[in-house]
């Protein structure tokens, strides 16, 4: 098993390196090609700058999961993607926003799973619940062996490697509350996990189609109730942080509606107004890189707009 593990990993790992780069109409792609980490398998960051980017400007930094599916369907598995530059200039044309990069850090390929799913939730579990949850994954092809989530280790990635790197290389506002993660599924659980567990590092989150299951099925599952818990135990100050959910309910997010509902009664019990946290249930939108982009410009707004938090 360890040797199928290392074939994928070379194999990942070629395949970012020969990966074209993505075309943008508005603003530029620098990507730091395989960014080495001694956290996690190295991956490639694909940094969007937007137009007339001057390091006499400092910008705020949003960072992204699922990297390459963010700017170019034309570079994507499934031909789809979140159109990112183009949402970003199309807000700021109408919006007053804070100027902003975006840092795509590609996701692990077979490890994202691994990666994404919020590790101290899991160990909240009875070890005859992780075993049901190794089975499930095991069945729908997201792991090969005794599932074990390496999320702690992939922020520890993101908050004492990339971010310095991206801090010191680009004309950044390093701070909180310019500093933000989004993702969409399980980038949607990773960027909860995030500014939960580093609120001093992230000030604001955007959580589209959260994939609050973990696994593919709510009926004896005991995951829900983790993420609650945890939620419940760990959410960061509303009086400085930021937090954004949303979901359709069209097929796998036909699964999210009655978890993200229970949410929103965290949320409130833990003082949550409209100020700094909106969830947003989307009718008739499904799972897929093309809902996302029609909706992205919301949490865009939510997070950048300029006031305080």
């Amino acid at each position: 098993m360890k040797l199928i593990g290392l074939i994928l990993q070379i194999f990942f790992a070629l395949q970012q390196t020969n990966a074209q780069l993505p075309t943008v109409t508005k603003g530029s792609i620098v990507r730091h090609t395989q960014f080495a980490s001694a956290y996690v398998p190295p991956r490639n960051v694909d940094v969007w700058l937007p137009p007339n980017y001057s390091p006499a400007t400092k910008y705020a930094v949003l960072y992204m999961s699922d990297g390459q599916m963010l700017y170019d369907t034309a570079t994507t598995w499934n031909h789809q993607a979140w159109n990112m530059a183009e949402a970003v200039m199309e807000l700021q044309a109408t919006y007053p926003i804070k100027n902003v990069i975006i840092v795509g850090v590609w996701n692990g390929g077979s490890d994202r799973h691994r990666e994404y799913f919020p590790q101290a939730v899991y160990e909240l579990l009875t070890k005859a619940e992780q075993d049901t949850i190794t089975t499930q994954l095991i069945s729908k092809g997201r792991t090969t062996t005794a599932f074990k989530p390496n999320s702690n280790n992939y922020l520890k990635f993101m908050v004492t490697e990339l971010k310095p790197f991206i801090d010191k290389t680009y004309s950044t506002l390093p701070n909180a509350a310019n500093t933000y993660i989004m993702g969409s599924s399980m980038g949607g659980l990773i960027a909860m996990y995030a500014i939960c567990q580093y609120p001093k590092v992230f000030g604001g989150a955007a959580c589209m189609s959260t994939h609050w299951p973990g696994i593919f099925q709510t009926t004896h599952n005991p995951i829900p109730n983790a993420m609650l818990l945890y939620l419940q135990r760990h959410l960061p100050n509303p009086k400085n942080h930021k937090l954004y959910f949303d979901c359709g309910d069209q097929t796998l997010d036909s699964l999210y509606p009655p978890i993200q509902h229970r949410v929103d009664a965290v949320m409130q019990a833990k003082a949550f107004t409209h100020n700094n946290w909106l969830t947003n249930y989307v009718v008739g939108a499904n799972h897929s890189e093309k809902a996302w982009a029609s909706r992205v410009h919301i949490p865009l707004l939510f997070l950048l707009k300029l006031n305080k938090i």
